[in-house]
């Protein structure tokens, strides 16, 4: 680290201190040649997760797409923000600890219907019809007897 007083290449660290819950170290340094103290901020770098989309083209995950899809499904429904953004967080968090850095819109999806069904399943079949691109009514009453048969109501 070069001191940004004289340049010199030697500087220690003299205190370091955890920023953001953890998402940023905070490093108060001085400089071994001036004597002068600075400090910086050190920050994981995240490799970007990327989702192919079912025509093949490829874009980055964007939580707060998601968020919007799922506010969508939710609409009128008595389901809190915080709950869907705890969702979106979760998934995220799960394809990192995968290390799950390219995934397909059939996986990201999948993983939303398997929270989104303890949420609201108003919400969760209307997610459901517009991820499995349901076309008639037909298929509505299929996935509803999916989950009648899974005991849930």
């Amino acid at each position: 680290m070069h001191c940004p007083f004289c340049s010199h290449r030697d500087t220690r660290v003299v205190d370091s201190r955890e920023v953001d819950g953890q998402a940023a170290i905070r490093r108060r340094r001085e400089c071994v040649a001036c004597g002068r103290r600075f400090t910086t901020y050190e920050k994981v770098d995240e490799i970007p997760i990327t989702v192919v989309k079912r025509d093949g083209r490829t874009e980055s995950f964007q939580p707060d797409k998601l968020l919007k899809g799922l506010l969508r499904a939710c609409t009128k429904r008595d389901v809190p923000l915080s709950h869907l953004e705890a969702l979106v967080a979760g998934i995220e968090t799960k394809l990192r600890r995968e290390l799950a850095y390219e995934v397909t819109s059939e996986q990201l999806g999948n993983l939303v219907l398997e929270r989104l069904q303890d949420v609201d399943l108003v919400a969760y079949v209307r997610f459901a019809s517009v991820y499995r691109q349901f076309e008639n009514v037909e298929e509505f009453k299929v996935e509803l007897e999916e989950l009648t048969k899974e005991g849930i109501r």
